[in-house]
């Protein structure tokens, strides 16, 4: 029997990293997240140091304007590199590829900066660096939040019995905590489909706080971007 549970309780488990222990300079925390704004849904990843932030990466989809990936890196709580690559809508050509790399110094001003467009290589205007700046500080925030709320960010492919997560667990219950319309309710109940969520894990369920994408069940699970390592290698 499909089990498919619609409600509108409030969360009360915990799932995700657990801060009882007390972490020392050489723990590294993880935290995942995401978010749904405007036409823009965002996967967050965040490695973190008691000093602060480590690392971090996000892959957000723009609907028919593109999609990107990106990878930042910290150093004592400053941002001193990111490299974005994705696609962007151009009028005439359609998608085209992009990639953007920024160094930064210890006084967050950008030492080396490269912008590649379908080829041609552009300038980066201050305010684009700020709003990097701003949207990696904002990726951080936005996660470790998510976190103290007991969120985090949960794939895989439920089959209308059985939730498999992108790392093997399985579960039998999904529980919502949001009201869906009827054709994603439709779809669940009689479609194989790959679900990605912010939610909360127990033993046998989950509970998923907010739908971030829903698609075919061949749709592969999005694992966390690291750019700048190959850049390094």
């Amino acid at each position: 029997m499909k089990k498919l549970f619609l409600t509108c309780a409030a969360c009360v488990l915990l799932a995700g990293c657990s801060s009882s222990s007390r972490p020392t300079l050489e723990q590294f925390t993880e935290f995942t997240g995401g978010q749904m704004m405007g036409d823009a849904t965002s996967f967050y990843w965040v490695t973190e140091k008691l000093s602060g932030p480590q690392k971090a990466s996000d892959f957000v989809l723009v609907g028919e304007y593109g999609w990107y990936q990106s990878e930042y890196r910290w150093d004592e709580g400053t941002l001193r590199e990111l490299i974005r690559q994705g696609e962007q809508r151009d009028n005439k050509l359609g998608l085209v590829p992009y990639r953007i790399h920024v160094r930064f110094n210890v006084d967050g001003e950008a030492v080396y900066q490269q912008f590649r467009l379908n080829s041609k290589v552009l300038p980066i205007q201050a305010d684009q660096l700020q709003r990097y700046q701003s949207e990696a500080d904002m990726l951080v925030k936005k996660s470790k939040q998510q976190s103290r709320d007991g969120l985090e960010l949960i794939q895989g492919y439920w089959d209308g019995e059985t939730f498999e997560t992108c790392t093997g667990e399985e579960f039998s219950t999904l529980e919502f905590n949001q009201t869906l319309p009827g054709f994603v309710i439709n779809r669940l109940a009689s479609v194989d489909s790959y679900v990605a969520f912010l939610g909360k894990k127990s033993s046998k369920r989950l509970e998923v706080d907010t739908l971030l994408l829903l698609d075919e069940d061949d749709r592969d699970c999005v694992t966390r971007p690291v750019l700048i390592e190959d850049e390094q290698k």
